[in-house]
C-alpha cells in the first residue's frame, strides 16, 4: 500500500467514525512518510476528548503524533549491555531493526516499557507479591514478532511468571476517581490462570480488598465472573473477582473473543463502569456491559490504589499467559465517541500477524518440514495432542485439516539467540518444539533461560548437502534428526539408539516446504 492508499484509508475510517468525527478532527495534517503511522495518535485522541493519557505504554508504535522517545529498553544475555528501542520517526512505528542489531547472536528481555504519556509511569520488573515470589520474569523481546504498517516490531510475550509493574505513579486514578484504559493484545494467547492483566493495582503488591484494582483481563478462567461460550473473554479484574458484568458470575453479554489482534477496553467512574472491545484491525467497538459497579461489599466506593500492572494480578498472581502491544490509561472517564476515534486510530495503524521478511526461515514466515531420507520423503515434523511428543508422519493433499495444522509452524527468532531459530505450532499458539532428555515435545514457554535454550535451533546446510539442519543451540553437537518416526536432538554416533551413525546425515537433514496449513 502506497502512503497515498494508506492516508486515504485513515482518513475513510475516520470519517465513518460519524460522532467521533470532531475529535479526530486534523488527524491528516501534514504528509506521512513511510516511517510515520499517523500525525494524530491515541493519546491525542484522547486529549481532545478531555480525558488526557496519564500512562501510555507500547512496543510497536508511538502514541502521540509528536512523540519521538524511547519505547522499550532491551537487554542482552551475551554481555547484560542494554539499549534503548526508539521510533522511526515522531509518531511513528517501533525501530525493530535496532534491537535485530544489537541483539544477534544472544538473546534479549525487555527491561523496561517506557511511558510515552511524560509522567514518568515506566513499567519494569514486578517485584515479589502477596501471591507468589518474586521477582518476576522479564518478557523474551523476540517472542511476539508482528508487523505493523508493514513495518516489523515485537510485542510483549508473557509467559507464565512474567510481569512487570509500576508501584510509584504520577497521575493516575485512586479511590473512587474515574479513569479509561485501553490495550491491545493478541486475541489468540491467553490461558486459565491468574491474571493477565493491564490497569490498575494495589500499591504494595498484595491484596488489599475489594475494589482495590480497577484493570483490564483477558484470558478464560471462569472462578469469578464469565461470558457466553468457552472463552477467552474480557473481563475486568476490579481485586477478589473478574467481573464480566454487574454480578460475580455469568454475563450473557459478554461473549467469547478470538480476535487475532483485539483491542479491550474496561473505565470506570463513581457507581459506573464499563466493557468494550472490538477487532484491532477493522470495525468497531462493541460494548459488552456498561452500569453499576457489583453489589458486593467494596465496590462501591472504589478503593483504587494508582498502581499500574502488566501481565499479573494485583498481588502478583502470575499464573498467566497473553501478549500485549500497546495501552494507555487516562484521567477521567472517557466518552464511547472518544474510544471509537481510538479504535479507527488503532485499526489503521495496519496490524498484521504477516510476515514481512522475505525467505521461508525468516522469523513470521510459515513453514512445513519434510524429511529427505529415502524411506520418509513424504513425511513431515508434526506434533501429536495426545502426548505432545514430536515426531514425522506422512502428510498429503487429502490428510485432515488437523493433521494439516499438526505439521505447520511459525518461524520465530531463537529465544536463546536471535540469530537462530524457535518454531512455534502453528495450530496452537504459544506452543513450541523443545528438546527434553533429548526427545522433542511440544511444550508452552515458562519464561525460563533453560526452556528458550531447549527450542533454539541454528539453520545451516543440510547435513547430507540437501536442505537445511537445526542445531540444538546448547548441545551443538546434536542436531534436530527423526529415528523410528520420533523426533530428537542427536549426534552423529554414540551411546543413545538416536545417535545412531547409520542414515544420520539423511536423517538430520530437511527440506523447507510451504506450509500444509
Amino acid at each position: 500500500m502506497t502512503t497515498g492508499q494508506w492516508v486515504r484509508r485513515l482518513r475513510r475510517t475516520l470519517m465513518t467514525a460519524g460522532a467521533t468525527l470532531a475529535l479526530a478532527a486534523g488527524v491528516l495534517t501534514g504528509t506521512a512518510t513511510p516511517s510515520q503511522a499517523a500525525v494524530q495518535g491515541p493519546c491525542d485522541i484522547y486529549q481532545g476528548g478531555g480525558t488526557p493519557c496519564v500512562a501510555a505504554h507500547s512496543s510497536t508504535r508511538a502514541l502521540y503524533g509528536s512523540y519521538n522517545g524511547p519505547l522499550y529498553q532491551v537487554k542482552r544475555a551475551s554481555d547484560g549491555a542494554t539499549k534503548d528501542i526508539g521510533v522511526l520517526g515522531a509518531g511513528g512505528y517501533a525501530n525493530a531493526a535496532a534491537q535485530d542489531s544489537f541483539c544477534a547472536g544472544t538473546s534479549c528481555v525487555i527491561t523496561v516499557i517506557y511511558d510515552q504519556s511524560g509522567k514518568g509511569n515506566n513499567l519494569t520488573q514486578a517485584p515479589a507479591g502477596g501471591a507468589a515470589g518474586g521477582p518476576d520474569n522479564l518478557a523474551n523481546a523476540v517472542e511476539a514478532p508482528v508487523s505493523v504498517g508493514g513495518h516489523k516490531a515485537y510485542g510483549v510475550y508473557i509467559a507464565p511468571g512474567t510481569g512487570y509493574r509500576d508501584d510509584h505513579t504520577n497521575g493516575i486514578a485512586t479511590g473512587d476517581q474515574p479513569e479509561g484504559m485501553y490495550a491491545v493484545l493478541d486475541g489468540t494467547h491467553y490461558d486459565g490462570g491468574c491474571c493477565f492483566d493491564y490497569g490498575n493495582a494495589e500499591a504494595n503488591d498484595h491484596d488489599t480488598g475489594n475494589g482495590h484494582m480497577e484493570a483490564i483481563y483477558f484470558g478464560d478462567i471462569k472462578a469469578w465472573g464469565y461470558g457466553t461460550g468457552n472463552g477467552p473473554w474480557v473481563m475486568a479484574d476490579q481485586e477478589n473477582g473478574l467481573f464480566s458484568g454487574a454480578g460475580t458470575q455469568f454475563n450473557a453479554n459478554d461473549p467469547s473473543v478470538n480476535d487475532r489482534f483485539l483491542t479491550a477496553i474496561v473505565k470506570g467512574a463513581p457507581n459506573q463502569w464499563a466493557i468494550r472491545a472490538g477487532d484491532a484491525q477493522s470495525g468497531g467497538l462493541s460494548t459488552y456491559y456498561s452500569g453499576a459497579r457489583p453489589n458486593a461489599a467494596g465496590y462501591n466506593p472504589m478503593h483504587k490504589e494508582g498502581s499500574i500492572i502488566l501481565g499479573i494480578g494485583g498481588d502478583n498472581s502470575k499464573g498467566s499467559a497473553g501478549t500485549f502491544y500497546e495501552g494507555v490509561m487516562t484521567s477521567g472517564y472517557p466518552s464511547d465517541a472518544t474510544e471509537n476515534a481510538v479504535q479507527a486510530n488503532v485499526t489503521a495503524a495496519g496490524y498484521s500477524s504477516a510476515s514481512v521478511a522475505g525467505n521461508t526461515l525468516t522469523p513470521g514466515s510459515r513453514v512445513s518440514l519434510r524429511a529427505t531420507t529415502t524411506c520418509c520423503t513424504g513425511d513431515y515434523i508434526t506434533h501429536d495432542d495426545a502426548d505432545n511428543k514430536a515426531g514425522i508422519t506422512a502428510v498429503n493433499s487429502s490428510s485432515s485439516s488437523a493433521l494439516k495444522g499438526d505439521a505447520s509452524w511459525i518461524v520465530r527468532a531463537g529465544l536463546a539467540n536471535s540469530s537462530c531459530l524457535t518454531f512455534e505450532s502453528a495450530n496452537d499458539p504459544g506452543q513450541f518444539l523443545r528438546h527434553y532428555n533429548f526427545e522433542l515435545y511440544l511444550s508452552p514457554d515458562d519464561g525460563g533461560a533453560a526452556f528458550a535454550q531447549d527450542a533454539t535451533f541454528c539453520s545451516g546446510a543440510g547435513n547430507s548437502g540437501t536442505g537445511f539442519s537445526f542445531q540444538s543451540v546448547n548441545y551443538p553437537t546434536k542436531y534436530l534428526r527423526h529415528y523410528d518416526y520420533t523426533l530428537y536432538v542427536a549426534s552423529d554416533g554414540g551411546s543413545n539408539a538416536w545417535d545412531s551413525s547409520n542414515s544420520w546425515k539423511d536423517d538430520s537433514s530437511w527440506l523447507v516446504d510451504q506450509p500444509w496449513s
